[in-house]
C-alpha cells in the first residue's frame, strides 16, 4: 500500500479556483467521544471501511488478507480470503452484499451476509484495484492504479466487468464515489486531477491548482459538491460539478488529511495522518474542528458513516477500528 509523505510544493493559482482559508479553531479536546476496538489479528493493517447492509460496519485488513465485520457494540469477526490478495477498498453493493477490491490479487471480491466469498479476476493483468463504490446505475465502480494500466472499472452484481482507460497511464486513480449529478467522480494522485466518468464511460478531467497536492479520498457532500483530501497540500478541496475548486487549510500544519466521508450531520469527516491520531470535521462552509483519539499514534486511514449514525474509521498503525459519536 502506498504511503507517500513529503512536503507540499508551492501553490499555483488558477483562474477557475477560489482558495479560502478557514478559521483555524483550537483542537477539540473531546477524547471521551471516541472509542477504539483492537482487531484480533495483529499487524493486519486495516484500510477501507463501509456501512454494511446488515447493520454492521465492514472493513478490509490489507496485510492479513482478511475482511472484518464489527457490530455497533464493537464485536469483531474476521473472514480470511481464499487467495492471497491484499483487500483494500470496500463498499456495500445494491444486491445486499459487500464488495471489495483485491489490490495484490487483481480481483474484485464479494462477501454475502452469510459469509460466502466470491472473487472475480479482472480482464487486464496487474492493475491493482483500490477504491470502490456503488454507482447510480446499480453496478460497482472501482479504480485500477498500476502504472501503465490506469483505468476505471465497472462490475455488475453478476460479475461482468468493463474497463475504461484514462488519458494518462500514470495518473494513479485512487478513490471513487457516486456524485450528485448521476456520474462517478475519482481522484488521480499523480496526475493531480479530479476525474468524472459517466455511467456510459465518458471521462472528463479537472486539474487542481497546487502541483503535486496528492488528491487521495473523495466523497459527495450534502451541499451537492465533491469533497476530497489533498495529502501533500494539507488541505481539503471542494469541487462543484462544473469543476470550480475551493481549498481549505487544515489547522495542524504537520498533519496530512487522508480518508473523507459524508457525515450524518451534513458535514464532511476526514482522517489525519500526523504525529497523533485525529479525526476532523469540516462544515460545507469550510470550518474545521479536530478530535484527538485515545491512542496517540499516527495511522487513521479509511472513514465512513456507520448504520448507527456514528463515524467509523480504521487505524492502520494501531491495528484498531475507531468510532466517534458526532
Amino acid at each position: 500500500m502506498r504511503r507517500i509523505r513529503r512536503l507540499p510544493v508551492p501553490l499555483l493559482i488558477s483562474l477557475l479556483v477560489v482558495e479560502a482559508f478557514a478559521p483555524l479553531p483550537a483542537r477539540a479536546s473531546q477524547r471521551d467521544r471516541g472509542k477504539e476496538f483492537p482487531i484480533p489479528t495483529a499487524h493486519c493493517f486495516p484500510l477501507g471501511i463501509t456501512a454494511g447492509p446488515d447493520g454492521n460496519v465492514w472493513f478490509t485488513e490489507f496485510d492479513a488478507n482478511t475482511i472484518g465485520r464489527i457490530t455497533p457494540t464493537g464485536a469483531i469477526t474476521e473472514f480470511v480470503l481464499p487467495t492471497r490478495s491484499s483487500p483494500d477498498g470496500i463498499a456495500a453493493g445494491p444486491d445486499g452484499n459487500v464488495w471489495f477490491t483485491e489490490y495484490a490479487g487483481h480481483k474484485i471480491g464479494r462477501i454475502t451476509p452469510t459469509e460466502d466469498i466470491t472473487e472475480f479476476p479482472l480482464p487486464t493483468e496487474g492493475v491493482s484495484p483500490e477504491g470502490i463504490t456503488q454507482g447510480p446505475d446499480g453496478n460497482l465502480w472501482f479504480t485500477e492504479t498500476s502504472f501503465g494500466t490506469n483505468q476505471i472499472g465497472r462490475i455488475t452484481t453478476a460479475g461482468v466487468i468493463t474497463e475504461f482507460p484514462l488519458p494518462r497511464t500514470d495518473s494513479i486513480p485512487t478513490s471513487i464515489t457516486s456524485g450528485p449529478d448521476g456520474n462517478l467522480w475519482f481522484t488521480e494522485e499523480i496526475a493531480n486531477k479530479i476525474g468524472r466518468i459517466t455511467p456510459a464511460g465518458a471521462i472528463t478531467e479537472f486539474g487542481l491548482p497546487m502541483r503535486n497536492s496528492y488528491p487521495g479520498s473523495i466523497a459527495a457532500g450534502s451541499d451537492g459538491n465533491l469533497w476530497f483530501t489533498q495529502n501533500f497540500a494539507k488541505r481539503i478541496g471542494r469541487m462543484t460539478t462544473s469543476g470550480v475548486v475551493t481549498e481549505f487549510r487544515i489547522p495542524t500544519s504537520f498533519d496530512h488529511p487522508y480518508g473523507i466521508a459524508a457525515g450524518p450531520d451534513g458535514n464532511l469527516w476526514f482522517t489525519e495522518e500526523g504525529r497523533v491520531d485525529k479525526i476532523a470535521r469540516i462544515t460545507t462552509e469550510g470550518s474545521v474542528t479536530e478530535f484527538v483519539m485515545p491512542t496517540k499514534q499516527p495511522g487513521a486511514n479509511g472513514i465512513a458513516t456507520g448504520p448507527d449514525g456514528a463515524i467509523w474509521f480504521t487505524e492502520d498503525s494501531d491495528n484498531n477500528i475507531g468510532v466517534l459519536r458526532p
